[in-house]
């Protein structure tokens, strides 16, 4: 894909990818565009922020959604399972994301003080995406491999 300088992929087809990074004196601009420096349309965009001390976001998986994280501000760690094996990724550069794929189970947590995660995603909310139930979510991994 144009513009991305590193595409990582280590898990599922989950990626990290470097995001375009204009340095300036007066602050630096980052951008991504659907199709471009991601393989998706962005349907929806949301952000966390506040989140307290110890506090977890995240406990599901998509059937079909496609997301891409990114730690705006502060840190956070982003642990991917694919039921049968995990990893843990930490993001902390703004001009860097996480793209998740469908059938990967994501925890967000170690949040720091102002952490801001910001997510653009491939599809509407839609609940009959989730997968909010582990164990639901192992045995259809189980049926797809």
């Amino acid at each position: 894909m144009p513009g991305l300088e590193t595409r990582i992929t280590f898990f599922r087809g989950c990626q990290l990818v470097d995001i375009p990074k204009i340095t300036d004196p007066r602050g630096n601009l980052s951008f991504i565009e659907a199709n471009s420096h991601i393989d998706f349309d962005i349907e929806r965009v949301y952000y966390l922020y506040d989140v307290p001390a110890g506090a977890e976001r995240g406990g599901h998986a998509h059937k079909a959604l496609s997301q891409l994280l990114i730690a705006i501000s502060g840190s956070f760690d982003v642990r991917l399972d694919d039921g049968l094996s995990e990893v843990r990724v930490t993001l902390n550069r703004p001009f860097q994301g996480l793209i998740i794929r469908p059938m990967v189970w994501r925890e967000l947590d170690n949040f720091s003080s102002g952490a801001v995660c910001l997510v653009l995603a491939s599809h509407h909310y839609d609940e009959s995406d989730y997968y909010r139930d582990y164990d639901i979510f192992q045995k259809a991994g189980a049926q797809l491999r």
